[in-house]
């Protein structure tokens, strides 16, 4: 790639020098992108208001040498709602962490695209939405499977059955999926335990999409162990902790502290 103009959403900016930013960039063509943008912190005319958070742009960049150069940027959508409201920004904050932070910077072209593709909806879907602690377990889950560490929520990860009830089902964080009951029975690590109907309602999550996040209702008690599961899920698999996590804890709501270790 020598030149290249595509749709961008911007993840995070960097002050640079006196004068220039550090971009990171999620495009569809190339998956995380970083690039200077000289001139940034003086330009009005080149950058202007273009290169905030959460924006989704227009960019022309050159990498003929060493670090990409963003030429130019059009501001295509500056997601101003998402701004407006604190639980949207504090989730949409993580969101762009996370991408910023794990999204593939090269792969294969249908997966480059799907992750953008998600992306951008996720955040039209985070502009109109009531941010809740359930949307914020779904919002995670449906980022975790688009990156390609989606857990098992219907088939013992040890012997491919699928566990029953009524009682609460065995997750084993590190296996990454259910256990059924002879294989929870036989597992000395520790394990979370979680109702059929809450695996019932994440998985359902997944398939709705963002467009229909906020049409999933929750009792307190699955809500709880959704939001256990996502989060130790997410904290073991992907060895990361996010700074914007205690200010989506604060304005949404965090997973309950139950005490025990991760699985």
């Amino acid at each position: 790639m020598t030149r290249l103009q595509t749709e961008a959403l911007l993840l995070r900016s960097v002050e640079f020098s006196e004068s220039d930013r550090i971009v990171h960039l999620l495009t569809p063509e190339r998956g995380r992108l970083t690039a200077i943008a000289k001139g940034a912190r003086r330009s009005i005319k080149r950058f202007g208001g273009s290169l905030d958070l959460f924006n989704h742009l227009r960019v022309q960049i050159d990498k003929r040498r060493g670090m990409a150069r963003l030429e130019g940027a059009v501001l295509i959508d500056p997601f101003l709602s998402l701004r407006a409201v604190p639980g949207r920004f504090a989730l949409a904050s993580y969101l762009v962490e996370l991408l910023d932070r794990v999204a593939p910077e090269a792969g294969a072209p249908s997966d480059l695209r799907r992750v953008f593709a998600f992306a951008l909806a996720a955040l039209r879907a985070l502009s109109e939405a009531d941010v809740t602690p359930g949307l914020r377990a779904l919002l995670e889950l449906q980022t975790l499977d688009v990156l390609g560490l989606r857990p098992e929520l219907g088939r013992c990860v040890h012997c491919g059955r699928a566990p029953v009830g009524p009682g609460p089902v065995a997750f084993h964080v590190a296996d990454g999926g259910v256990l059924c009951g002879a294989c929870a029975s036989r597992c000395d690590a520790p394990l979370l335990r979680v109702h059929l109907g809450t695996l019932r309602a994440l998985e359902q999550g997944i398939e709705f999409g963002t467009a229909r996040l906020s049409r999933i209702s929750w009792s307190p008690q699955a809500l709880a162990e959704a939001l256990e599961l996502v989060s130790r899920f997410q904290r073991f698999h992907m060895g990361i902790q996010l700074r914007s996590e205690p200010f989506l804890d604060q304005v949404v709501g965090s997973p309950p502290e139950s005490g025990r270790p991760p699985a």
